[in-house]
């Protein structure tokens, strides 16, 4: 038995990176995924590989920022399995570091529709069918720049991962009654395509490394273990608060 055996889990941006990973890692542990992304080409192929390993998995295009295409994936995965278990918020974009003044409107509101609106949305149309199903576990993927490390980090990708942090609590709180659990995941650097292209220049690399204690970006699969744990019935327990997974850089 999988430690998400014969559970449903609709999980955003899962055409690469973490998000690939925990389609993969949640098909192995039993669980029929249902996950999506703009990136089609990408994602039909990472359905394709759990398919042929075993694995139940469905690909859909999701752009998160759309209602529409949230009701879609959300109908879809109870119309294919009757049910749905688990939601993970992942999808998100980082926008050019630069000063608050220099910072264009319509990049400010690209991230924040894309990180907030986009986990604000998954929620809604999530939430009743878990209420249907007698509940679920909802994990927001935020960043310790939603908590922290301040003066380091980009405004609107700080802002909506703040957001996130904040959003989840409120969801927690409203939504217990219903059996419905809701955490936030926070990443320190992660060794992804994100943050390589963010930290492409090797000076850049090294001082942002430096502030993190283990003197090392973390892995992939050291941040969808956490995920893993919240959606799973191990955290039965747990709802309302933030698992931080971040070599130790919140403590400098």
């Amino acid at each position: 038995m999988g430690r998400l055996q014969d559970k449903v889990a609709l999980i955003s941006g899962g055409a690469k990176g973490q998000g690939a990973a925990e389609a993969k890692t949640f098909a192995a542990e039993g669980a029929k995924v249902v996950f999506g992304d703009i990136a089609d080409a990408e994602g039909e192929a990472v359905a394709a590989e759990i398919q042929g390993s075993g694995g139940e998995a469905h690909y859909l295009h999701l752009d998160v920022t759309s209602p529409t295409d949230w009701q879609a994936a959300v109908e879809f995965a109870v119309g294919r399995f009757g049910r749905l278990d688990i939601l993970i918020n992942n999808a998100a974009i980082l926008t050019r570091r630069v000063p608050i003044d220099e910072l264009p409107p319509e990049e400010w509101d690209k991230v924040l529709a894309v990180n907030a609106k986009g986990v604000f949305l998954g929620t809604k149309y999530a939430i009743p069918a878990m209420r249907a199903a007698g509940g679920g576990s909802i994990v927001n993927i935020s960043s310790i720049a939603g908590i922290g490390q301040s003066t380091h980090q980009e405004p609107a990708y700080a802002a909506s991962k703040g957001a996130i942090r904040v959003f989840s609590k409120v969801t927690a709180t409203q939504h217990a009654k219903d059996n419905i659990r809701c955490n936030s995941v926070h990443p320190g650097p992660v060794d992804t395509e994100m943050f390589r292209a963010a930290f492409a220049e090797p000076d850049a690399l090294a001082k942002r490394l430096s502030r993190v204690p283990m003197n090392r970006a973390g892995t992939i699969d050291e941040i969808v273990s956490g995920v893993l744990y919240l959606a799973s019935d191990e955290s039965s327990y747990v709802t309302g608060t933030e698992l931080v997974i971040d070599g130790g850089a919140l403590s400098m």
